[in-house]
């Protein structure tokens, strides 16, 4: 018993390492002319969490939410921003099926981008 409650935790550790990330920038602001922020970035992939941690429906929150990333990324250190953001939540879920589930959500949302979710991404090539 106490080694399937092990094995569930360390599962889960991926998905609460985002969700406590997400809440401890919660609070951190956008200086004027900056690139978006990581806290901006989770908070509106939130939605997206049940999703990535069990599979399912995509709630369609979650394909809102990835639609106004896209629409509020009109600058190259915005589009840069997020890749970097998710790039550090891949790096820590790497190894799991979280990373895969995270990876496919655009085409279930039926949003394209311009890179494919992992902890390799090169967000430096992104313009």
């Amino acid at each position: 018993m106490a080694a399937a409650a092990a094995a569930s935790s360390s599962r889960r550790a991926p998905a609460l390492l985002l969700v406590a990330a997400a809440l401890a920038l919660a609070l951190a602001a956008r200086p004027a002319g900056a690139a978006l922020s990581c806290s901006t970035v989770y908070n509106t992939l939130m939605p997206c969490l049940g999703y990535v941690q069990s599979g399912g429906a995509v709630p369609q929150a979650c394909c809102s939410g990835i639609q106004s990333l896209l629409s509020v990324a009109r600058t190259t250190p915005d589009r840069r921003a997020i890749c970097t953001c998710l790039k550090n939540v891949a790096a820590g879920a790497a190894g799991g099926p979280y990373i895969s589930r995270a990876a496919g959500l655009p085409g279930r949302c039926g949003v394209s981008l311009p890179y494919k979710l992992s902890p390799n991404m090169n967000c430096n090539s992104i313009n």
